[in-house]
């Protein structure tokens, strides 16, 4: 017959044990996507037609001369035509123009932070999608203090949303 103890503690660890072993809600996702085109340094698109903004990152437009290719290149390196990313949704799932917003995973690798982190794309936090806003502003400050791509070519003095907005020019 079992004390009063024993009964406690085996009635705690049967009604704690599931809860402590009960998956952890995962991320919401969209389906897998193979990568069919890089248009920008932040945009691409599936072979199923999806059109892919990452979220949290903002790189050089195609018109800022240099940068833009440079941006892009970096991008196509990643995620070459013909590949499987997971996409990763954060709050908002579209944005005004009707992309995928996502967060693009390349193995254990997320794909915004690589851009981020290797000196082609700086952060850009559009609430409420700031699920990894943190990590994008270790990578931005670790690829600035290091002179990383675009940081050491002066490729950020004119920032993307600023040149969007005609406040400056980008000059090669």
């Amino acid at each position: 017959m079992l004390n009063a103890c024993t009964f406690a503690l085996l009635s705690l660890a049967l009604t704690a044990g599931p809860l402590a072993c009960a998956p952890r809600a995962s991320a919401v996702q969209e389906p897998d996507c193979i990568v069919s085109k890089v248009v920008d340094g932040d945009t691409f698109y599936c072979q199923d037609g999806r059109k892919v903004r990452l979220i949290g990152i903002d790189s050089p437009e195609r018109l800022q001369g240099p940068f833009g290719a440079k941006s892009r290149a970096a991008l196509v390196g990643l995620l070459q035509s013909g590949v499987p990313v997971r996409l990763e949704r954060d709050v908002a799932a579209r944005d005004r123009y009707g992309r995928v917003l996502a967060y693009a995973w390349l193995g254990s690798s997320l794909v915004n932070e690589a851009m981020v982190r290797g000196g082609w794309a700086v952060l850009y936090t559009v609430p409420p999608n700031v699920k990894y806003a943190d990590r994008l502003q270790r990578a931005q400050n670790e690829a600035r203090a290091g002179g990383a791509g675009l940081w050491a070519q002066n490729g950020f003095a004119c920032p993307p949303r600023e040149f969007r907005r005609r406040t400056c020019v980008s000059s090669p």
